[in-house]
């Protein structure tokens, strides 16, 4: 434990160097800042679509709406997402921010006039998914570039850095819908206005990807390729090989089965203070109140996330990385009831910013464990297989929550429930951590 501390410091400015050398590369620089646009795009985009489902004054919506909502845009996402880079690997992926952007701009602009002609619902649903859809492939792209950009010595530093930036310009993106909003004439106008802006926006995030060359970003135009049915056939045999190989891992497997479990967690709170901002915090027949505080939740969640980036390296140096998982899933189980059972404002804020702290922290934890105990040939299939599992998770507790919660949000028994699978999770990340442990112990002592 000592070690840990001691050294602590010296890690902390290795980092800070690393961060200032990364900004160096022109090449960093220009992919970074189609990252931040593209992101602070999606949180307009995506608080402007969630204003429009949940507040819409044409509709009572319900839970069932919510969860029906979350699966018609996080599932094709889900399945779709280990599969883009299968197509991104055929295309410059300079121009895959350029015209992704640019279709993402078009589409953002047509599901803004879908809100203002109240079309059917299917057909604003089908708009939206079209738009988280490109959504899959642009990140992607972010991703799959940024090797050409930094140094091998870097790269990590550099994985870390770019999602995390991108993860604050999301929050920060849709703390500025909140306010733009605010000079709507209507409920439809509000959220017409953060759409239309989200448009603008994905305008400026595809002309910043004009700084970069070209073939900055590869694929290199001499490669090699198969015919893109086999790669899709090897693609899924792939992700099959990744499972297979995460069932031999089962400290990777038992933490992304407990994240899953925290994810479940955070999506059933989640559709409850939707509700609750709809139905039981509105002042009557104005929702102002109910949107005020919805912006609030989305701060004090976002705050939440990011304490816990910050508050992290020092708890796995204090407890280990389970011992934080462990201590995250505990503070939930035992905050959420305390908290949310009053049902009112500023005690369920406290909560969303326990909520966020703890379900970021668990995913740091996961990230490192998978990292540190997953091959690295087969590290790519377990993030894609990673990245299924966290949205549908969330996917399912939203049709939990709305199978239990009343109009207002209003449930007990929800509440008590998600409490006891924070306990549950803690237990079992405590047995998980408790025989690692002893593992490690009866290795030493056999050298």
């Amino acid at each position: 434990m000592t070690f840990h501390v001691k050294h602590e410091p010296a890690a902390r400015t290795s980092t800070l160097v690393d961060l200032r050398a990364l900004l160096r590369f022109p090449g960093f620089r220009k992919l970074l800042t189609v990252r931040l646009l593209s992101q602070f795009s999606d949180g307009v985009f995506q608080v402007g679509l969630a204003t429009y489902v949940v507040f819409s004054p044409e509709q009572e919506t319900s839970p069932a709406d919510i969860a029906a909502a979350m699966a018609v845009l996080l599932l094709p996402y889900s399945l779709l997402g280990p599969f883009a880079g299968v197509l991104l690997d055929r295309l410059r992926r300079r121009q895959v921010l350029l015209y992704g952007n640019a279709l993402r701009a078009a589409l953002a602009i047509g599901t803004c006039a879908l809100v203002i002609n109240d079309v059917p619902d299917w057909l604003f649903y089908l708009s939206a998914l079209s738009v988280t859809a490109v959504n899959r492939f642009v990140l992607a792209g972010l991703s799959a570039g940024l090797p050409r950009v930094v140094d091998r010595e870097r790269l990590v530093v550099a994985n870390s850095l770019s999602p995390t930036a991108g993860t604050l310009a999301a929050t920060v993106g849709g703390g500025a819908a909140f306010v733009v909003q605010l000079f709507g004439a209507s409920q439809g106008g509000e959220d017409a206005l953060a759409l239309g802006l989200a448009g603008v926006l994905y305008v400026l995030a595809g002309l910043s990807a004009l700084r970069m060359h070209r073939d900055l970003l590869g694929p290199q135009p001499d490669a090699v390729r198969p015919k893109l049915t086999a790669a899709l056939a090897r693609t899924a045999r792939g992700l099959a090989a990744g499972l297979r190989h995460l069932s031999d891992r089962r400290q990777a497997a038992w933490t992304l089965s407990a994240l899953g479990l925290m994810r479940f967690c955070y999506g059933a709170q989640l559709v409850t203070v939707l509700m609750l901002c709809r139905h039981a915090w509105t002042n009557g027949a104005e929702d102002g109140d109910g949107m005020a505080w919805l912006g609030v939740a989305v701060a004090v969640s976002g705050a939440g996330f990011f304490a816990a980036a910050l508050i992290s390296p020092w708890m796995v140096a204090r407890w280990g990385t389970l011992g934080w998982f462990v201590l995250c899933a505990t503070l939930a189980a035992i905050l959420v009831p305390a908290l949310g059972l009053w049902f009112r404002p500023v005690p369920v804020m406290v909560a969303a910013f326990v909520l966020g702290l703890a379900t970021q922290g668990s995913k740091i934890v996961t990230d490192t464990v998978v990292q540190s105990s997953v091959d690295d040939a087969y590290r790519g299939r377990i993030f894609a297989l990673y990245d299924m599992l966290f949205n549908i998770a969330f996917v399912a507790a939203a049709g939990l929550a709305a199978l239990m919660l009343p109009p207002d949000g209003r449930s007990a028994a929800l509440i008590i429930m998600v409490s006891a699978l924070y306990a549950l999770t803690a237990l079992a990340v405590h047995g998980l951590r408790r025989r690692t442990v002893s593992r490690e112990t009866a290795s030493v002592a056999a050298g």
